[in-house]
């Protein structure tokens, strides 16, 4: 049986299995996704990674503010509704779209819809699960498949694939391997519902052990806060990579840090303190144990290899980091 498959999402997670959808020959009838955003320097109106995709295969795109009927933007969501009742999908594949989709959509495919989602659920749901498992330190995440309902990422599973989360890790090299990782889970999926011929598919309810939430990432959580555990920094230096780009204060600019390693001891100095001006970069103490930051970029410059002063401004052992 030939499912035909309507398709919600935004970034450059949800555009790889949108590409993987055309790639298997699956009838794509219509794509949703948030409307063209100002981005860019200049502020220009920029299309997002899904609608890229939907309109070089040619696929009709609807860019709704809102999916409420009874919204702020009522006529948004008519006109939705109108072009999903049009197209008759099957089923509605939704990643990474960014809008709380109302029960009058998870009802309109015959077979329901159905959500890729980039954590081991329960744990991280919500709308930052890659960036949260590496800050976390989790050692492992992976991709879930679930049949969408009226909460928050709690839906029924069809579908879990592991994935580890390797120690230099970034959310940017995590996001690329999970992106593979869920086209190729949602074609599996929906193989099998082609192959049942049609029927509803089988899930499995989430445990109602280990549930957290993944809140969506805020600039002012960059900022390093050396009274923590260097441990603890590291990662989420990593977590914000590319965003919001984990940053400390020198002399009046923010200084951004791509790349930090641990280092033991702090024989006794006040977090934030410069301890050695090592030849991968400075030495910072934290509240347990060091941090040594191999990887800065300048206000306007270029992320490098860490310099042994910044910004004009030479770093000393002994100086303390601007406090947050």
């Amino acid at each position: 049986m030939n499912l035909t498959v309507a398709y919600a999402g935004t970034p450059e997670f949800a555009a790889e299995a949108l590409e993987a959808l055309f790639a298997a020959g699956y009838s794509v009838p219509l794509v949703l996704t948030q409307p063209d955003r100002p981005a860019g320097r200049g502020m220009k109106l920029q299309a997002s990674a899904v609608k890229h995709v939907a309109l070089r295969h040619g696929t009709a795109v609807s860019q709704p503010r809102s999916l409420r009927l009874d919204g702020k933007y009522p006529e948004d969501a008519q006109a939705a509704q109108l072009a999903l009742q049009q197209a008759r999908p099957d089923v509605l594949v939704v990643a990474a779209y960014g809008l709380i989709l109302p029960r009058w959509v998870l009802t309109l495919p015959r077979l329901g819809c159905l959500n890729i989602h980039a954590s081991l659920l329960p744990r991280w749901r919500g709308a930052a699960p890659i960036h949260r498992a590496i800050e976390a330190g989790d050692a492992q995440t992976g991709i879930t498949i679930m049949q969408m309902d009226e909460g928050l990422d709690t839906g029924a599973m069809l579908r879990v694939d592991i994935e580890p989360i390797q120690p230099d890790d970034t959310t940017a090299r995590l996001h690329d391997r999970l992106a593979a990782q869920g086209a190729q889970a949602l074609l599996a999926v929906l193989a099998e519902l082609a192959h049942s011929q049609g029927a509803a598919p089988v899930a499995v309810p989430q445990p109602e052990q280990g549930i957290c939430y993944a809140h969506k990432i805020d600039k002012a959580e960059a900022p390093l806060d050396w009274r923590l555990p260097a441990q603890t920094l590291a990662q989420r230096i990593r977590a914000f990579d590319p965003f919001p780009r984990a940053n400390f204060s020198h002399d009046g600019e923010i200084i951004k840090v791509w790349e930090a390693h641990v280092v033991p001891g702090t024989h006794g100095a006040a977090p934030g303190q410069v301890l050695a001006l090592d030849p991968r970069g400075p030495v910072i103490a934290c509240g347990e144990e060091a941090l040594c930051l191999s990887c800065l970029q300048r206000p306007g410059g270029r992320r490098q290899p860490a310099p042994l002063s910044l910004a004009g401004h030479p770093l000393r052992v002994g100086d303390c980091l601007d406090p947050i």
